[in-house]
This record gives structure tokens, C-alpha cells and sequence, in this order.
């Protein structure tokens, strides 16, 4: 299948770059490193490193040529471009992959592009854009598909072979289920992250911070549950903790991007959450307070 990559950065450098390394049609787009990512990609990676030479590189979607499949990347914060980028690229109705944090997300984009084929792409993985067309990754690196509204489901089972044979891998998960249980782990650690000027390992050390985070997450699996996601429980609580336990010190997206000056992904993390929690008559205190700590910052 041919790619593309919209919002190369910290995810779309990493699984479009290890489709691209595999042999795989990918063709990216780029704007304040389009010189740089037309000369190379580098991804530094705990699972090996490697570079791109000369990478198809468009400053434009116009620019690229049909694919089968579009992977966005962006940070949610970018969200109200994407029908303007997207638009080019759907005349061959490609299935779009939304590899992004939060809730909702395709439900939203939905009604903006009605008809189009979307897939949740559930990343577990600790990578940083740490320099123009440069991605570091230190940890993790997997990635849940969760079909939206893909009519071929096929399709989305190709895909998962695509990044098998690139290194990634890839399983399958019901879209809400997928949704909700990266929230278990995204909601807390995010927001807290910069509330508390502080990386996981600084989280999960501290006894104060640590009971924050567990209370966190049982307010999100009590939302999903409320949302008819029954499988979500103190198991997936208790799993979040102890891999979080094991790996190594990290700053979530919402900490990098505090500290870089840019936009936080907040709506999608925590408001979109609290109005469904509002919604369903569900109790999110602590979900509510690290909200009003991160709008005041």
C-alpha cells in the first residue's frame, strides 16, 4: 500500500519512518523542516536507529499523490486544519489512521468529512521530536488499530501486516475500548506532568503525586464504564502503574510542548472527557482539577 504522513513529528517521524526503512511508499509532509526532511530523516530509536535518505517530502497535500492509506500524526491542537489537509487527499478514499492522543477524536472529524474511512491508531510509546526532521525514541513502540469506520476491514488488517514487517508491532482492539484504555494512562500522567513540573519517574515516586494518578484513572475507567465499556477495570489500572514503574524517566507530549511554549492538547485530554463524564451524571473531581490548573498555565 502507498502512505502518507501528515505531521511528521514525534509519531508520524516514527511509524511513517519505519514503513518508509522497511522498503514501504510513504510520502511525508513537512513545513518548518522541509529542508531538512528533504535531505534526510533521522530516528534515533532504543530499538535501532536509522535514517531516511531523501524521503518524498511535499510542503503541500496538494502536492502528494493518491494513497491508500493517510496517517496523521498532528497534535490534536491542529485538529481544525485537517479538513483543508485531508481534502486533497481524499478522491481515492483512502482509510486515514488518526495516531493522536485523547477521546472523541474521530467522532469529531467525522462531521467535519462525513463518509470518510477512519481508524483510531493507539500509540504506546515514548518518542520526542528533539530537533528539525530528528525523532528520538526511547521506550515502548507499539500500536493499536481500532476500526471507526473503515467498510473494509481488510484494509485495516493489511495495515497491521505493513507495520509487522517494519518492526512495529501492531494489534487489533474495539474502537471505544482502544480509545478509553490509552486515556487510563494519557489523562494522568500528561496534565500532572505539568501541573507538577515533573517526568514519570517523579510522578510514580512521590506518594502524594502517585495517589493523584491512581484517582485519575479510576475516574476514567468509571467514564468508560458509564460509556458501556465493561472491560476496563482496576486491572488495567493496576497494568498502567507497573509499566509505568519500569520505564524509563519521560515527559509526556504535554509537558514538551508546556516547556516549547505551544498549545497543549487539553480539549481533547481532559475537556472532551469531563463533558462526556457531565454527560453521564459521573463524578471526575480530580480529572476537573488538573483541567483548571492546565487553563490557568
Amino acid at each position: 500500500m502507498k502512505y502518507a504522513v501528515i505531521g511528521t513529528g514525534a509519531i508520524g517521524g516514527y511509524f511513517g519512518g519505519k514503513l518508509a526503512n522497511s522498503g514501504f511508499d510513504v510520502h511525508f509532509l513537512a513545513h518548518t523542516d522541509f529542508k531538512e526532511m528533504s535531505e534526510a530523516l533521522v530516528v534515533d530509536s532504543c530499538d535501532g536507529s536509522f535514517v531516511i535518505e531523501n524521503p518524498h517530502v511535499y510542503s503541500r497535500t496538494d502536492d502528494m499523490p493518491a494513497v491508500d492509506v493517510v496517517i496523521v500524526g498532528l497534535k490534536t491542537t491542529n485538529n481544525h486544519l485537517l479538513p483543508d489537509l485531508l481534502k486533497p487527499l481524499l478522491g481515492n478514499d483512502p482509510v486515514v489512521v488518526l495516531i493522536q492522543n485523547g477521546v472523541c477524536v474521530e467522532e469529531d472529524l467525522e462531521q467535519q468529512l462525513p463518509g470518510t474511512q477512519l481508524v483510531a491508531g493507539l500509540a504506546y510509546i515514548c518518542s520526542t521530536k528533539v530537533g528539525p526532521a530528528h525523532i528520538l525514541h526511547q521506550d515502548l513502540g507499539h500500536l493499536l488499530l481500532a476500526n471507526y469506520s473503515c467498510r473494509e476491514p481488510s484494509v485495516v488488517e493489511a495495515l497491521a501486516r505493513d507495520w509487522e514487517k517494519a518492526g512495529v508491532r501492531s494489534e487489533f482492539t474495539e474502537y471505544h475500548l482502544g480509545r478509553w484504555r490509552k486515556a487510563i494512562w494519557n489523562l494522568p500522567f500528561n496534565g500532572l506532568a505539568v501541573v507538577k513540573d515533573a517526568n514519570t519517574a517523579q510522578l510514580m515516586e512521590n506518594a502524594e503525586t502517585y495517589a493523584l494518578t491512581e484517582a485519575i484513572m479510576h475516574e476514567v475507567v468509571a467514564i468508560a464504564n458509564a460509556l458501556g465499556v465493561a472491560e476496563l477495570g482496576q486491572e488495567h489500572i493496576d497494568y498502567n502503574l507497573s509499566i509505568t514503574k519500569t520505564m524509563k524517566p519521560y515527559h509526556p507530549s504535554m509537558k514538551v510542548d508546556y516547556d516549547n511554549h505551544r498549545p497543549m492538547e487539553a480539549y481533547y485530554l481532559y475537556t472532551r472527557a469531563i463533558m462526556e463524564a457531565d454527560r453521564l451524571g459521573i463524578p471526575c473531581p480530580n480529572l476537573k482539577a488538573v483541567e483548571a490548573e492546565l487553563r490557568k498555565m
